[in-house]
């Protein structure tokens, strides 16, 4: 975010228990992603980043008011005036609360711009895209358990692929340069994969999108077996005792 300019407010990622007890999830409608979030390896372990994006969470859980008081407070500083914010480096829009909070934080500060990738789309669908505040871009991210509702000929979609030669082979256009072209640049947006060993390996050579279609197919699949029934077959025939010929037997 600094090579570009730009501000950014996380939360933990995905689920998690606070050291309260409380447990959470940021990101409710996370598929495949939870299990190759760059979020979740390296720097945002630490302690003292797990704990900082904690107190972020612990904030908007207990007293989402007074976070968005406080937010709009700061963001009257002239150095936001103008500036780039992006909503979520980890976590997610993850109550109707919570993003009416964030709205109210937009439509508050009209000078300064924020952005946001996303996997809400239901949420978005109801909440933002009839009256989007003017200074507030968002992308839908692919990987979660709602890119069925996505559709890539409208919406503005980001899709993660193995490497950068992977983006170019789609057409698609890749936010490597900058994170900002995500909502700036075309609306096929392809994010190479951060090269994580192990998320690699699981990423296997496929998008996100790809990853997360096989993921549903298979869960459907599940599905359909356990409502497989064993149905009598009740057009044998059945010969009566003492009788000659057959009659159809009884339901």
């Amino acid at each position: 975010m600094r090579q570009i300019g730009a501000w950014n407010w996380s939360l933990p990622a995905w689920a998690g228990r606070l050291p309260d007890g409380r447990t959470y999830n940021t990101c409710p409608s996370a598929g495949v992603c939870a299990q190759a979030c760059y979020a979740r390896h390296g720097t945002y372990t630490w302690p003292v980043v797990r704990a900082k994006h904690q107190a972020n969470l612990r904030y908007v859980l207990d007293d989402l008011a007074g976070w968005q008081s406080a937010m709009i407070a700061e963001l009257a500083a002239a150095k936001f005036r103008g500036a780039w914010i992006r909503v979520h480096d980890s976590g997610d829009f993850f109550s109707d609360k919570y993003l009416r909070a964030w709205l109210a934080v937009f439509r508050a500060r009209p000078d300064t711009n924020f952005y946001a990738y996303t996997k809400e789309v239901s949420r978005f669908r109801e909440l933002v895209e009839p009256d989007p505040p003017q200074n507030f871009l968002w992308v839908y991210s692919y990987g979660g358990t709602q890119d069925a509702e996505l559709n890539p000929d409208v919406d503005r979609v980001a899709d993660v692929f193995p490497d950068e030669a992977a983006v170019a082979e789609a057409g698609w256009a890749s936010q490597e340069a900058s994170d900002l072209l995500a909502v700036l640049g075309p609306r096929l947006v392809g994010v190479p994969a951060n090269r994580i060993p192990a998320y690699l390996k699981r990423l296997a050579g496929r998008r996100f999108s790809e990853w997360q279609a096989e993921v549903d197919a298979e869960r459907a699949a599940r599905r359909g077996r356990r409502h497989l029934r064993i149905v009598a077959d009740n057009t044998l025939p059945v010969v009566e005792a003492g009788l000659g010929q057959a009659a159809p037997r009884a339901a």
